[in-house]
């Protein structure tokens, strides 16, 4: 059985991304910032409203973002999920094939639709998204591959999975099967929604503890109801032996073994956010695997991501993400 640095349980989507103003967000009634669960219908309609301002397509969704980043710095990853045998499917499977990525999805895939997720970016760099989840909905802990998850040194959860009993209960039973077998957990919020309106299966999966959380700060800060992220870190530990907290331009704060690391932010001109929280993820969870402390993981994180938000799209190439890593761990 191969063994693997990371595995991680997530939602499958292809990401349409557009260029919007936040008088046009206000004028098509969307909540800025934060990620929405639409039907396909509405979704539709949304596009049909921003014709002409479409991007390609990519691969998308939290955790399959953060794994494709991990994999694309050297890391050995696996991968589950649901997506259907469309043209959708077979995209996002490629995605993942492309980045050596081993996944449940290159033999097996349902019949619907694959999830898509309408990415809005707006002059401020903010990304607001608008997600069908589509087949992705109805993970079941029938899409984890047990044999590759024992033999895994981490797990990997994202935040999303806790919008539906299904998902929810698929992460639950990823930490019990990753816990049972002595693999670390990593879990994210993944959005400032998920802590609005799913507080409780993120508690669920943040009950007995996971080895790293990340959050936003003011995913922390609203999870918490602490009045300062240092205040929300010190609550947030009591769950998890290391919190990362990401600041967006003024860089990130990993609390871990009782020490508090600042990670110093890379300054750019941002265009597009969608992603950061994701790659940065990535990129920490390499540093990690591959015998790098807080300090260096969180360093080569906060360059990487800083990279990101300079161009389009949620996900980086090897070759951008591998020069960050020789940048700052081999340098």
């Amino acid at each position: 059985m191969t063994s693997y640095h990371l595995y991680a349980v997530g939602n499958a989507l292809v990401d349409i991304e557009v260029e919007v103003t936040a008088d046009q967000l206000t004028e098509l009634g969307i909540e800025k910032g934060v990620m929405s669960l639409v039907e396909l219908d509405r979704q539709k309609e949304l596009l049909s409203e921003l014709e002409g301002m479409k991007h390609k397509r990519t691969g998308g969704g939290s955790a399959a973002n953060t794994i494709t980043a991990a994999a694309n710095l050297g890391a050995k990853c696996y991968y589950s999920c649901r997506v259907a045998g469309d043209s959708d499917g077979a995209f996002f499977a490629g995605e993942l094939e492309a980045a050596s990525v081993a996944s449940n999805v290159q033999t097996s895939r349902g019949k619907g639709i694959t999830g898509t997720c309408l990415v809005m970016v707006t002059p401020d760099a903010d990304r607001t998204m608008n997600t069908s989840l589509g087949i992705s909905a109805d993970i079941t802990p029938s899409e984890l591959e047990a044999d590759a998850l024992e033999n895994s040194q981490w797990l990997y959860i994202e935040g999303y999975l806790v919008s539906s009993p299904n998902a929810l209960e698929t992460a639950l039973e990823a930490k019990r099967i990753a816990r049972s077998k002595g693999v670390k957990v990593a879990f994210t919020f993944s959005d400032p929604a998920m802590v609005r309106y799913c507080h409780d299966g993120l508690a669920a999966v943040l009950d007995g503890g996971v080895d790293v959380l990340f959050a936003n700060e003011e995913e922390a800060l609203t999870f918490t109801g602490c009045k300062t992220v240092h205040e929300a870190i010190a609550h947030l530990a009591e769950s998890a032996a290391t919190v990362v907290v990401t600041r967006g331009p003024e860089g990130a704060l990993v609390e871990h073994e009782g020490h508090l690391h600042v990670i110093a932010p890379y300054a750019v001109d941002a265009i597009d956010s969608n992603g950061a929280g994701d790659l940065f993820a990535g990129a920490f969870m390499y540093g990690l695997t591959h015998g790098h402390g807080a300090d260096e993981a969180g360093s080569l994180a906060s360059l990487a991501s800083s990279k990101l938000v300079t161009r389009y799209g949620a996900r980086l190439d090897a070759k951008t993400l591998r020069a960050c890593r020789d940048q700052v761990l081999n340098g």
